[in-house]
């Protein structure tokens, strides 16, 4: 069974970027779907990008559409989560897993932050004013 694990966060002032690493080991990313999720302190988990690659569907939460991007290398078992024009609203914990379903979608993503009692460490976000 494939195990993640999120890198990469940090404080970043408002306006700059950063980009996180979710790496696999024990398995590979083939025909799966790998998912970033963020919980801010008192709001409910949300699924924020996703990425498939069984059918290369790619999907993003409309609160971080064209500033997120979501990429996956096979060669090194990573999905990256570049982030642009962070602001204070991006500030959560960021988790990846693999979500319910390979497909991608608002759906998933939404049934995925709800079902999983266990998240794992995560890598925190704070994006200053």
């Amino acid at each position: 069974d494939v195990q993640l694990q999120a890198y990469g966060g940090g404080l970043v002032q408002a306006g700059g970027s950063l980009r996180l690493s979710c790496i696999a080991s024990g398995s590979t990313f083939d025909n799966k779907a790998i998912g970033w999720f963020r919980q801010a302190p008192g709001k409910e988990r949300e699924g924020v990008a996703c990425i498939s690659s069984s059918d290369s569907r790619i999907y993003y939460a409309d609160s971080v559409k064209g500033r997120f991007t979501i990429s996956s290398d096979s060669a090194k078992n990573t999905v990256y989560l570049q982030m642009n024009s962070l602001n204070p609203d991006d500030t959560a914990v960021y988790y990846c897993r693999s979500p319910l379903s390979t497909r991608c979608g608002p759906a998933t993503m939404i049934a995925s932050s709800r079902h999983f009692a266990t998240w794992g460490q995560g890598t925190q976000v704070t994006v200053s004013s």
